[in-house]
């Protein structure tokens, strides 16, 4: 079954229509994607590889992805959590850091504090490959090896990060 999303106008406003996933949108059609980084009581990241046959393959990332059809940001942002690294989570733990509009989509980056043992996550088999938990100076070294995606937005926001991590 295709995955389908909402779509919305530059405003973020519904253009009360949906869209097959791959097939390219049209100018002035966007979608929402959330990002979600898992910080323990640590202060470790937590981060998983790319499945080598999806796009971006072998390269680190925070959990995330689309929101689908009928879902908000919030509620996208907890499936995504769940069905990749099988970590449960509640809408009031999610701390929206970081909000952009690009080309085609929307992205809301939200951090979760939650003590996780990295041996009782699940991961989805055809998404992520393998997790760690990583300091941010581990982080920012993989980002400035180019080993992890969205690396020009990690710049960005950062320092929010940090404040989570300390």
């Amino acid at each position: 079954m295709s995955e389908l999303w909402d779509l919305y106008d530059e405003c973020r406003k519904p253009l009360n229509k949906t869209h097959i996933r791959g097939v390219p949108l049209l100018k002035g059609e966007y979608h929402i994607v959330v990002n979600i980084w898992t910080i323990n009581r640590d202060g470790k990241i937590l981060i998983d590889k790319r499945h080598p046959d999806k796009k971006f393959g072998g390269l680190w990332e925070c959990t995330g992805g689309s929101v689908t059809i009928g879902e908000d940001s919030i509620t996208g942002a907890l499936r995504e959590l769940d069905e990749e690294v099988g970590i449960k989570a509640t809408p009031k733990e999610l701390i929206l850091i970081h909000s952009i509009r690009l080309a085609d989509r929307f992205v809301d980056t939200y951090i979760v504090n939650k003590d996780v043992d990295i041996d009782s996550l699940v991961l989805q088999e055809e998404e992520v490959t393998e997790a760690r938990f990583v300091t941010l100076n581990e982080l920012d070294k993989l980002c400035l090896n180019n080993k992890i995606i969205i690396k020009e937005r990690y710049k960005m926001y950062r320092d929010k990060i940090a404040l989570y991590t300390r």
